[in-house]
């Protein structure tokens, strides 16, 4: 099927916490509508079937719970499957962006899913109801080609989102499309929580994901392309992904992606919305990772000098690295229970650090969530404290095996070239109660390879 997605630079409120009348709010979110409209009509032109939008993409972000309120569409989550905005404009007040949206998708025949505030008013005999007597919701809309509101889902992971609340209960959404079947919904911080997004997949045996997000790329392990494509990979699913275009808040990074190609797009230097266009496989069937190579075994020798461990801050974790020296060698690094193992072969020795780290603990800052991290990265620079820093440049050239005693089963395999760039491992899986991934030769130099398992019942 042809699925689109759009990395969008929003209009953003030159003060977000100045409190506003409804009309201004619509008169701002009208502007990001209007170019919401544009690229729905160009991605409907090259064949699109669906188009997906990011999270905060019409009314931006920054507000305060009551400086959005004027913003807030009013949605009644049970009503999705039964009412067409944009045919049906007047049976709620404050509707307009939802109503734009529905004749969007009417317009240009196409499913869409965009983001936007909503509101709920609540009973004070709901012992959940803010005591403003309203619920006030990141949520997710998807209409089918017809305009229909087919889903609502609302945001469950907020992340520092103190304008927003969060739903007694975790939504597990998907909505049916007549191409490729179901498609499953969550947004943003999401995605590194078991609810609702891995047990959405696993309950429903989902094989397609919309993914509106706002995301901040942090490297070396959570770029957005990075992850988005782990995922990917991990759950054998195809995942449209829109990003917020935003490069001095860190903000770029959308695609689609199956779990063994892409099509992304990672723009930290210049200004404006990118829309990607792709035509993609439906995947039907479970597909069993690649298990032929063995990983090799740690050398029993024993005595030989391995090299120093060392430990500095990556992720805001406190990682136990050792050097990669030489041109090819066999290391090993522990932490708690998990250890992590690397056979590598360098084709040129070139003048950079790589150090090979591990991480098994509660991660807790911007989040609180168990991770467990077996990762090869390229050092900002060439001291041991220069590990674990932004690096998006590199040139070595590196075949490796790397695995660790992970004891998770949800790992997420990261590969990312120079250029923030993406790479496929040639195999991964499971192997003796190890997780493994193999790559002979990156197409240009590597930054980083990682198995970053999340335990999630250690949160």
């Amino acid at each position: 099927y042809v699925a689109a997605v759009y990395e969008h630079e929003s209009i953003l409120s030159p003060n977000p916490t100045a409190l506003v009348d409804r009309r201004s709010a619509l008169e701002l979110m009208g502007k990001n509508l209007d170019i919401y409209e544009q690229q729905a009509v160009a991605a409907a032109r090259q064949g699109a079937q669906i188009i997906v939008f990011p999270e905060d993409g019409i009314h931006g972000f920054n507000f305060t719970r009551s400086s959005i309120y004027p913003y807030l569409d009013f949605v009644l989550h049970s009503h999705s499957g039964n009412w067409n905005p944009c045919r049906e404009p007047y049976l709620f007040n404050d509707t307009e962006v939802i109503q734009r949206l529905s004749c969007m998708a009417l317009k240009n025949k196409i499913f869409l899913v965009a983001n936007l505030g909503t509101k709920q008013p609540c009973e004070h005999t709901d012992p959940h109801c803010p005591p403003d007597g309203r619920y006030q919701f990141n949520t997710n809309v998807a209409f089918d080609d017809d305009g229909m509101l087919v889903a609502t889902y609302r945001k469950h992971n907020l992340y520092f989102e103190y304008a927003f609340d969060t739903p007694p209960e975790p939504d597990y959404k998907h909505f049916d499309t007549p191409f490729a079947g179901k498609f499953g919904m969550f947004t943003c911080f999401d995605i590194l929580f078991f609810e609702p997004a891995v047990n959405l997949i696993r309950q429903y045996n989902l094989k397609q994901i919309v993914y509106p997000t706002a995301w901040m790329n942090q490297l070396p392990l959570l770029s957005a392309v990075e992850f988005q494509q782990a995922f990917a990979t991990a759950f054998n699913v195809n995942i449209l992904a829109a990003n917020i275009h935003h490069p001095t808040l860190g903000m770029t990074g959308s695609g689609i992606y199956t779990p063994v190609k892409s099509f992304i797009y990672h723009n930290m230097e210049s200004y404006g919305g990118k829309l990607i266009v792709a035509e993609i496989p439906v995947i039907t069937t479970d597909h069993e990772t690649n298990l032929e190579k063995t990983p090799g075994r740690v050398s029993e020798k024993g005595n030989e000098q391995l090299p120093p461990p060392f430990y500095a801050e990556m992720m805001y974790d406190n990682f136990t690295f050792v050097p990669v020296w030489g041109e090819k060698g066999e290391l090993q690094v522990c932490a708690n229970t998990l250890c992590c193992y690397l056979n590598y072969r360098r084709a040129v020795l070139t003048d950079e650090l790589y150090a090979l780290g591990v991480f098994d603990g509660l991660h807790t800052v911007h989040g609180t969530y168990y991770v467990q991290a077996c990762a090869l990265v390229k050092c900002g620079g060439l001291s041991f404290s220069s590990c674990g820093q932004e690096v998006t440049d590199a040139t070595a050239l590196i075949d490796f095996q790397l695995w660790g005693n992970m004891s998770t089963p949800y790992i997420f395999p990261l590969l990312l070239t120079s250029g923030i760039t993406l790479d496929f491992a040639d195999h991964m899986g499971w192997k003796n109660n190890h997780y493994f991934m193999s790559k002979n030769r990156t197409s240009v130099g590597l930054l980083t390879a990682a198995l970053y398992g999340r335990w999630y019942e250690k949160d």
